[in-house]
């Protein structure tokens, strides 16, 4: 595979590029709203979003890596209460997923996962994060989360 699944997954990440108005809604606190910026860095190889986030979520920064034999993302993620994660990432170009199920540099007290669709005119994702408390439990719904281009 080499290169040419490399550039097929980076091209895929490109309809993300650009600034998005972020909206979710917080069980028992209402909705909110905040900003993200998806730009390519050192050599167009790495996807970094910058968020600005909706309380009570941290602003957080995160760079998507694309493993060059298989074209497989990994999403990197750190925000401003220190925490660092490492998903597993898909994105068909699509549906957008991340995964967390593993320990990394930080305790593992529940799963993670974000399922984000695009919608058909490329401007909106339509998403939720969910968590579940152990491998064998059932996932249930953290917060919604909507995606809409700004620009």
């Amino acid at each position: 595979m080499g290169a040419t699944a490399e550039q097929e997954a980076l091209e895929r990440l490109r309809v993300l590029v650009g600034e998005w108005v972020v909206e979710a809604e917080f069980p028992g606190q209402g909705a909110a709203s905040g900003r993200s910026v998806f730009a390519w860095e050192p050599g167009g190889r790495f996807l970094v979003q910058r968020t600005r986030a909706p309380g009570p979520a941290p602003d957080s920064m995160a760079i998507v890596s694309v493993e060059p034999e298989t074209g497989a993302y990994t999403q990197h993620y750190f925000d401003s209460r220190g925490v660092v994660r490492v998903y597993a990432m898909t994105f068909d170009g699509a549906v957008w997923q991340l995964l967390r199920e593993e320990e990394d540099f930080s305790p593992l007290s529940f799963r993670q996962r974000f399922t984000g669709r695009l919608g058909a005119d490329g401007d909106s994702i339509h998403g939720v994060w969910e968590r579940s408390r152990a491998a064998s439990a059932e996932w249930e719904t953290d917060f919604p989360l909507t995606y809409r281009r700004s620009r």
